[in-house]
């Protein structure tokens, strides 16, 4: 019984304490009289002995000594063991002069018993867990996985220390840039050279895996590791974003395969999480294509934020299924509501408003596939993205929603296709009703509801949303190739899918400070190149530009060379978040608005040309392509 309960090896620790503790006295009793201990102090050790014994031994109990294991002996281990031998010497002294023997102890005694103690204590467990490492290393680095680490930084050395305690992983060297660790050792491990010499080094000690311990900053690094490995055929991996690292999400020891957004370079979002939660917390908010990439995002994030009740609308069943399966059972405290639903169907928004009230509204439904909507489906385009936003704003406003976030796209800048000019329409549409709130609101000074706040966000490309190009792009080269680039000289702005919903969060917060109405522009950073992008992609799966062809395939129906944030008449004014901009778009009035809207709800079927005919009309930024090329041609 009592094996079962403290098990074998906590037995033997408490035996080895018992007899340590014994041997500490006793050789301080032995250095004390150079090992010749008089024969009245003799016969007085057995008297003491066992009260030394057991006091000591209870206050190791106490100070949990034999809830750890020896084998990760460590620093705090010790200091735990100094503060039991210390607090359990001074009970014993305490209890010897109860008994009136105090007197009797040498005062060396009293020094060394504890000291010795502790030197004996220490050193077994440090031996211990020496040993079974040796031992365990010598039985499994065989089996263990060789591994080179980038960096040799504090992140660097927790992952060294880290990876030290698992039998899959072995470290043989680190490698920085740092001259001044060059052949230094940290937890045993040397840092061997700089990271350039790589190669050299993986062929040295041949190496199958590297993974790059440097959280922050690291886009150069991350890019440069991955052609190397590359061209050499070797596993590359890192460690989580310095965000995930400091907010809790994942350790040091979460590795993981390197990822596009590592190659990107962009620093992590920073929210106004006060803002943020008065504009959301015990809210009902309402998320628009909410099984979509941008969509199913946003709903993911604004759980943080404790709303009153989330309402995921959605078109596409399987789309809201694959989202309610995700988060309904996750967060059961999170009042979710699943609704199917047409944004032009003006009955059943009508419907939805009435029965749930929201508070927000982040409309994220559209279509967005530039090529299919630039043919054969130009019109419904037209209607869903703009006759659907009309809809869908007209009565958030009659139902009082404080703010109401489109989502639209640097597309819209300056646009040469259809899917574009839809959402440049979009916008103008929440423009002028904005306006004509303003116009109405000052008029009637006296009006007891807040109005509607609308709020516009542009961004380019998100990485790995549904129908982009890397979701493309790995089917590619999952089918061993070749990658097809419309042009060797395209470009895009890219940011992630989490990103692009942190800043969508954050214009919402921000929006209204000058009234309503603003276009919000996304920091970008710099445009990607879509052919290094697809080497990069290659790179990430191991292979090399002779593994996977690239051809060139010509531009689609629609498409820019190169994509803007403002258009040529825009300019940009600055907010508090350094990553938002207001873009100063041309304005348009509540008689367009009417006009457009008469002319929308008499459409039923236009055809693709006659809808990029009557864009040039309602856009003037619109350039039809089509038409430009026929015009060129005559």
């Amino acid at each position: 019984m009592f094996v079962s309960r403290f098990g074998i090896r906590t037995l033997i620790a408490i035996a080895h304490d018992f007899v340590a503790i014994a041997v500490a006295w006793w050789l301080a009793y032995l250095f004390r009289f150079n090992f010749d201990i008089p024969a009245p102090t003799l016969s007085f050790l057995p008297a003491i002995l066992p009260w030394a014994v057991l006091i000591q031994i209870s206050f190791f109990f106490g100070f949990g000594l034999y809830r750890g294991l020896w084998r990760y002996a460590s620093f705090p281990d010790l200091k735990r063991i100094f503060v039991a031998v210390v607090a359990g010497t001074a009970t014993v002294l305490l209890m010897f002069w109860i008994l009136g023997v105090f007197d009797d102890i040498p005062g060396s005694v009293i020094l060394l018993a504890p000291l010795l103690l502790l030197l004996i204590m220490g050193s077994s467990r440090l031996a211990y867990r020496a040993w079974k490492e040796h031992r365990l290393y010598s039985l499994e680095s065989y089996e263990a996985k060789l591994v080179l680490v980038i960096g040799a930084g504090n992140t660097a050395v927790n992952l060294v220390k880290d990876l030290a305690r698992s039998r899959d992983w072995h470290v043989v060297g680190m490698l920085d840039d740092d001259r001044r660790k060059l052949g230094t050792r940290l937890m045993g491990v040397r840092v061997l050279g700089k990271i350039n010499e790589l190669p050299h080094w993986v062929q040295q000690l041949n190496v199958g895996h590297v993974i790059i311990a440097i959280p922050s900053d690291a886009h150069r690094i991350h890019r440069h590791t991955l052609e190397m490995c590359a061209e050499i055929g070797v596993k590359v991996m890192t460690v989580p974003s310095y965000a995930d690292l400091i907010s809790g999400k994942a350790t040091v020891s979460t590795i993981r395969e390197i990822e596009l957004d590592d190659l990107l370079g962009r620093e992590p979002v920073v929210l106004d999480t006060d803002g943020l939660h008065s504009l959301l917390t015990g809210k009902v908010v309402l998320v628009t294509g909410a099984g979509g990439s941008i969509g199913s995002e946003l709903c993911r994030q604004l759980i943080a934020y404790d709303p009153e009740r989330i309402i995921f609308l959605e078109l596409n069943e399987f789309s809201l299924y694959s989202i309610q399966e995700e988060l309904a059972s996750r967060f059961p405290k999170i009042k979710m509501s699943f609704v199917i639903g047409d944004i032009k169907d003006y009955a059943r928004m009508t419907q939805l408003f009435t029965q749930f009230r929201p508070s927000v509204v982040f409309h994220a439904a559209a279509y967005k596939h530039v090529p299919l909507m630039e043919q054969e489906n130009a019109c419904q385009a037209l209607l869903n993205n703009v006759l659907g936003t009309y809809v869908l704003a007209q009565i958030a406003i009659s139902y009082g929603v404080g703010k109401f976030v489109l989502v639209s796209t640097d597309k819209a800048v300056n646009p040469v296709s259809v899917m574009g000019a839809s959402k440049r329409l979009a916008e103008m549409v929440c423009q002028a009703l904005q306006q004509s709130i303003s116009k109405h609101v000052s008029e009637n000074q006296a009006a007891q509801t807040p109005p509607t706040c609308f709020v516009m966000v542009r961004f380019g490309n998100v990485l790995g949303s549904t129908g982009s190009v890397i979701p493309k792009f790995r089917e590619q080269i999952a089918k061993g190739g070749p990658i097809t680039v419309t042009h060797p000289d395209m470009t895009r702005y890219f940011m992630s899918i989490p990103e692009a919903a942190q800043l969508v969060l954050q214009a919402g917060w921000m929006g209204g400070a000058r009234g309503g109405g603003e276009i919000f522009v996304l920091d970008m950073g710099n445009p990607v190149k879509i052919i290094d992008l697809a080497n990069d992609l290659i790179h990430l799966s191991g292979l090399g530009e002779d593994d996977i062809r690239i051809v060139y395939s010509g531009l689609r129906p629609g498409e820019k060379l190169h994509e803007e944030l403002l258009a040529t008449s825009e300019n940009s004014l600055p907010t508090p978040h350094e990553k938002l901009r207001i873009a100063q778009a041309r304005e348009v009035d509540e008689h367009w608005l009417s006009d457009l809207i008469l002319w929308l709800e008499r459409v039923s079927v236009l055809s693709d040309k006659e809808v990029r005919e009557q864009l040039t009309k309602w856009v003037p930024e619109y350039t039809n392509k089509e038409s430009a090329h026929q015009g060129s041609a005559d």
